[in-house]
């Protein structure tokens, strides 16, 4: 499974190459991808290609770095989209759901059950972080003033109450 990941890493960064020195060489591609590309979407179609190529190699794996690159491309296209560069103060942590995103993909595509759920508990963690930063840095406003803090308290109660559950459950 890892030389199938690394033979496509390796196919991509090669084929990645070409493109570079194609759209330098040749002006008619460097004004096709200028008419329909924003640089940021350029990013997001590497993470679709990252992709494409793990399902063509059969290397499910390669969905979690498709994720993380897409993933980054879609925040700086917002960024961009929205002069927004600030956002990266709490922006960052969505990376971590991306890795979510990807693990779930991979366990989707064959690498198991428990890749998904780890997949979805990274997602989790990902948002509580996001929730937590936006408010700090006063950008999340659409819960009201209260509701980042109210969120947060609910989830740190159903940990409470999950952990206390599993915990009898294993007594028992």
């Amino acid at each position: 499974m890892k030389n199938r990941s690394q033979l496509t890493l390796g196919i991509l960064l090669i084929l990645f190459g070409v493109g570079l020195i194609a759209q330098q060489q040749v002006p008619t591609i460097r004004e096709w991808i200028a008419m329909y590309m924003e640089w940021p979407l350029n990013i997001v179609a590497i993470g679709g290609l990252i992709l494409l190529l793990g399902l063509l190699f059969g290397a499910p794996g390669m969905a979690i770095p498709a994720s993380i690159v897409a993933g980054i491309g879609g925040i700086l296209y917002y960024q961009e989209r929205f002069e927004d560069q600030a956002s990266w103060s709490y922006m960052w942590t969505l990376i971590i759901g991306f890795i979510g995103v990807g693990q779930i993909l991979s366990g989707l595509l064959g690498n198991g059950r428990k890749e998904i759920i780890s997949g979805f508990k990274t997602i989790i963690v990902s948002l509580v972080l996001f929730v937590i930063f936006a408010s700090i840095f006063g950008k999340l406003t659409i819960l009201g003033s209260f509701g980042p803090a109210i969120l947060l308290m609910l989830l740190g109660l159903w940990l409470i109450v999950s952990g206390l559950w599993r915990g009898r459950r294993k007594e028992n």
